[in-house]
């Protein structure tokens, strides 16, 4: 069967591809602890589940507005005003299942063939995919440790052309947790505001920073910038509810309605009764949050002490999200029985192999010369992960 052409320019989401793989392992008896997936191994707190609860039980169980209840949309609203001093009305809010098909739709509607989108790398492993599917051409931005992993204004400038549609903002940054400052995101501002340039700001990180770190989200520096950014964002990461696929966006009038259409011709709409628990999340007691973000610090600092301890690897502190980023380019050129090491495939294979532990390599995020591990598992996970990393390494010589 001969398949459509943009599925062969992607390629399968690298992290859920070593999620299977741990799984696979697992399920032959083999013991596998996994840092592949950033999903928080937090519980969603009970008085989400309640709403659910409570909603199956009156029947909220049927199809729903394609962008979502406007209970929901009112609650995004409320969100935006209270964390980011936002102002939207609901034919601005969009809901979708999960803030990944946000963005699919998002591009579905705004992207064809000509079109440009600039991608500041390393970044999270669908946003080149997504380009691509649309016919469009992502223009990968190598940003460097040295600076952050953060764009800088010059290179912003080098990367905009005339067919530039939209740039990509993820801070903070899945997978470096690099974290922009408000001055930072002003100076990108500057560059792309007269160029009419959409910018997509991934913020769904937004509430995991560390170390007095301030997030600022884009489209709150000003109504102008606002009106030339899309917010996405999502319950998935802040409550802990990776399965319950709600993903939320608020912008531009005319492309939420865009959006809205492209959704009544794939899911349809938002689970019914996730978004009821979705409301809740985002309207009810935040308590919740601010204890897992304290133990994502502890784990944090731990793991990154364990990995600079260990010889070839560097790994920088992370101001956001909940993942480390180490740069493994001094395991290169060392063997690993008749093999040599050459990239960043080949040293999660060699920790997969001989240490058990599923990580991600750095090349599905832009950039070779890193792994990526999500510190969202348990200090006990982490502990014997990395007392197994430790142990592997001693196989190079």
């Amino acid at each position: 069967m001969k398949l459509a052409d943009r599925v062969n320019r992607i390629k399968p989401s690298p992290t859920f591809a070593a999620a299977a793989k741990a799984a696979a392992m697992r399920a032959k008896g083999i013991e596998v602890i996994s840092f592949a997936q950033g999903e928080p191994d937090f519980d969603t707190p009970d008085n989400i589940k309640e709403a659910a609860y409570k909603a199956i039980r009156e029947g909220i169980t049927k199809y729903t507005p394609a962008s979502g209840f406007p209970d929901l949309k009112d609650a995004i609203i409320h969100k935006f005003k209270r964390d980011n001093g936002l102002t939207y009305d609901r034919s601005q809010v969009f809901a979708s299942a999960g803030a990944k098909l946000i963005i699919y739709n998002l591009a579905q509607a705004l992207f064809q063939a000509g079109d440009e989108v600039i991608v500041p790398a390393p970044y999270w492993v669908s946003y080149t995919d997504i380009v691509l599917l649309m016919d469009a051409t992502p223009v990968v931005v190598q940003t460097s440790e040295d600076r952050g992993f953060k764009m800088t204004v010059d290179q912003l400038k080098a990367a905009v052309t005339p067919r530039t549609k939209a740039i990509l903002i993820n801070s903070p940054c899945n997978p470096t947790g690099a974290t922009y400052t408000a001055q930072e995101l002003r100076d990108l501002v500057d560059v792309v505001l007269p160029q009419k340039i959409l910018i997509i700001a991934d913020d769904i990180y937004e509430k995991f920073v560390y170390d007095g770190t301030v997030f600022t989200s884009i489209a709150s520096l000003g109504k102008e910038v606002q009106d030339q950014t899309v917010v996405v964002n999502g319950v998935s990461k802040t409550y802990s509810m990776t399965g319950w696929r709600i993903g939320y966006a608020a912008g531009p009038a005319d492309l939420m309605a865009a959006m809205d259409k492209v959704q009544t011709q794939n899911v349809s709409n938002p689970v019914s009764f996730c978004q009821k628990a979705a409301v809740e999340a985002l309207a009810g007691p935040q308590d919740s949050v601010q204890k897992m973000v304290a133990e994502f610090d502890r784990r944090r600092k731990y793991i990154v002490q364990r990995l600079n301890a260990m010889p070839g690897i560097k790994c920088a502190m992370p101001k956001g999200a909940f993942y480390v980023f180490p740069n493994i380019t001094g395991l290169f050129g060392k063997k690993w029985g008749d093999k040599v090491i050459s990239n960043s495939g080949d040293v999660t294979d060699l920790i997969l192999e001989e240490a058990k532990v599923a990580v991600v390599a750095g090349s599905g995020f832009g950039n070779d010369h890193y792994i990526r591990f999500s510190y969202a598992t348990s200090m006990a996970n982490i502990e014997k992960g990395m007392d197994r990393i430790q142990e592997a390494l001693k196989k190079l010589r």
